[in-house]
């Protein structure tokens, strides 16, 4: 299985002022910090390795995850430092820690129910381009940002919305280390940014999943992440960290 990159940097003003002392990915998430849960996920999917993008607050993150044993993990970690890198430029400073050319990035405050292996193995069958997980979400769970026809993500632009974006970005994908040759001299960016070029030049495919995504970037995503995670998943996981 390819390594996962998570991207858990961000300062969480939204959710202050929960967030002035912790950060996002160590909120109490249904009795234990909402990364564990996503650690608990990934192990299960067939990942053994994971790298965490982290910027506020990071040292915590590692005090509390440590080097991953108990998740059966290979958990390492790439800090933005003084200055928050932003998403992209978050894992471009984190791509020396990885020895494979292809990675899944996944957002540090989502939690997807979904078969990393298939994905994965789409990924490779489709020329191994760089890929988009998307669902068809018509501005219900948040607003729509992708056009997704015949496989490709055809347009990904979410500062410039228009009425054909039915689809969402789901929030995991599988990018290769070349996508960021372009922004060698540049440090702080978006990966939005990445996805956008990438799907204008018809380079992005995308995988339609079908079952909705669980977020803990407000506090109604809190609350309904911790009614899902209690009523569907504890039965899933024998051994979790205390």
């Amino acid at each position: 299985m390819l390594p996962v990159m998570i991207l858990a940097g961000g300062l969480a003003t939204r959710l202050r002022p929960l967030t002035e002392t912790i950060p996002k990915a160590l909120i109490e998430v249904a009795g234990k910090p909402f990364i564990f849960w996503q650690l608990d996920y990934l192990r299960s999917q067939g990942i053994k390795r994971v790298i965490l993008c982290t910027g506020y607050l990071s040292q915590m993150i590692e005090d509390v995850v440590g080097g991953g044993s108990l998740f059966d993990l290979d958990v390492s970690y790439s800090s933005d430092g003084d200055q928050l890198l932003g998403t992209g430029g978050a894992i471009k400073n984190a791509l020396h820690l990885i020895n494979d050319d292809n990675f899944f990035v996944l957002y540090g405050d989502s939690f997807l129910l979904v078969n990393f292996i298939d994905i994965e193995d789409h990924f490779l069958k489709n020329n191994a381009l760089p890929l988009m997980t998307v669902m068809k979400n018509d501005n219900q769970w948040d607003k729509s940002n992708a056009i997704f026809k015949s496989g490709k993500v055809i347009n990904y632009d979410k500062n410039n919305i228009n009425k054909n974006m039915k689809y969402i970005d789901y929030g995991l994908g599988i990018l290769n280390k070349s996508v960021f040759t372009n922004f060698q001299g540049r440090e702080n960016f978006d990966l939005a940014m990445i996805y956008n070029q990438l799907s204008l030049d018809n380079h992005l495919n995308g995988y339609e999943v079908f079952t909705r995504f669980y977020e803990i970037g407000s506090q109604e995503g809190i609350k309904q992440t911790e009614i899902f995670l209690n009523e569907k998943l504890n039965e899933l996981f024998k051994k979790t960290p205390d």
